[in-house]
């Protein structure tokens, strides 16, 4: 396998390709999802059979970005992932497509070059950015479709500007998307500031579930499934759920656990300064940024929570 630091080299190569399938990572998030539409309708205008295969199921907030969107069905030649780190988070799609990968276009730091030709630009805030400039090298005009997409990467991956990924970079792209005539105003609505009763109850559980530790540098919250059925929370009402533990006061490593089924559990990681989150999670074969990163451990609630503090107070020790 071979990576390029160059762009244009991920151009030039899907000028070549066709019948291409675009994946997103499991538990689809805004970035993702702004990614794989952004690319497809770009590829779809290039006179190219493209599809996006969405790993699980799309949130109803993500939606929007099928508008005026077409369906194609056809026997797949090249494979694209965007803003997967690792084939893991592949999940089900491991199976299909597992060592398949034609190109991959990401910002993680943590990539681990599983594809032919991989992209990584680690300071991007969004990988929607990179998608942005690979778009503009491609000659496809940057239409309110796929602004909107681009947009929603942007803006969920920053927290709405409020994280410190967000640089002058991120600030002009974002501009320059407004100024096309992305429904930025809607979209930043529908992402922040719009819940349901079912994620208001599920919030007051989450708080419910809060430990600290290391004098209340870590926190920690869990969500599990009988949490979720008794909220009636959706996977849309999920999102957003791992910022809590690092918005208190004082805590550096903020641990959000949610349960997923066959003792599989979601661990979020978000850390402040020099705190490293993307290190807590590569201890159990994770990844992800520097301030946001993830990990997926098998086993208990009582014993996952034992290993991801342990990893989290290493974390601690290292900074002192």
């Amino acid at each position: 396998m071979a990576r390029t630091t160059d762009l244009t080299d991920i151009a030039n190569k899907l000028r070549e390709v066709d019948h291409c399938v675009i994946l997103t990572h499991q538990y689809p998030d805004g970035d993702t999802v702004g990614s794989a539409f952004a690319l497809c309708r770009a590829m779809q205008k290039m006179g190219r059979h493209a599809r996006v295969i969405v790993n699980g199921t799309l949130d109803k907030k993500f939606e929007f970005v099928r508008e005026n969107f077409t369906e194609e069905m056809f026997e797949y030649k090249t494979v694209i992932a965007v803003d997967i780190a690792t084939e893991q988070l592949l999940g089900d799609l491991k199976d299909e497509f597992g060592g398949k990968i034609d190109i991959c276009v990401d910002h993680h730091a943590t990539n681990s070059d599983y594809a032919k030709l991989t992209f990584v630009d680690h300071t991007a805030a969004a990988n929607t950015e990179n998608m942005m400039d690979l778009i503009k090298l491609l000659g496809v005009e940057i239409d309110k479709d796929i602004a909107n997409a681009l947009y929603l990467g942007i803006c969920t991956d920053t927290g709405c500007f409020r994280f410190s990924n967000v640089d002058s970079r991120t600030m002009r792209d974002a501009a320059e998307l407004m100024d096309i005539g992305c429904d930025s105003c809607e979209i930043n609505r529908v992402m922040f500031d719009m819940k349901s009763m079912a994620r208001i109850r599920l919030e007051r559980a989450v708080l419910e579930s809060l430990e600290l530790y290391r004098d209340g540098r870590i926190a920690v919250v869990n969500t599990t499934l009988s949490m979720e059925k008794e909220t009636g929370v959706g996977n849309c009402d999920m999102d957003g759920i791992a910022s809590i533990p690092r918005q208190i006061e004082g805590v550096f490593i903020g641990v959000t656990i949610k349960e997923k089924e066959d003792g599989k559990f979601r661990i979020s990681v978000r850390s402040l300064g020099e705190y490293d989150a993307a290190r807590v999670a590569a201890e159990f074969g994770g990844g992800g940024h520097h301030a946001a990163a993830g990990c997926t451990i098998f086993g208990t609630l009582d014993d996952v929570k034992a290993k991801i503090v342990g990893a989290a107070e290493r974390e601690i020790e290292r900074v002192g």
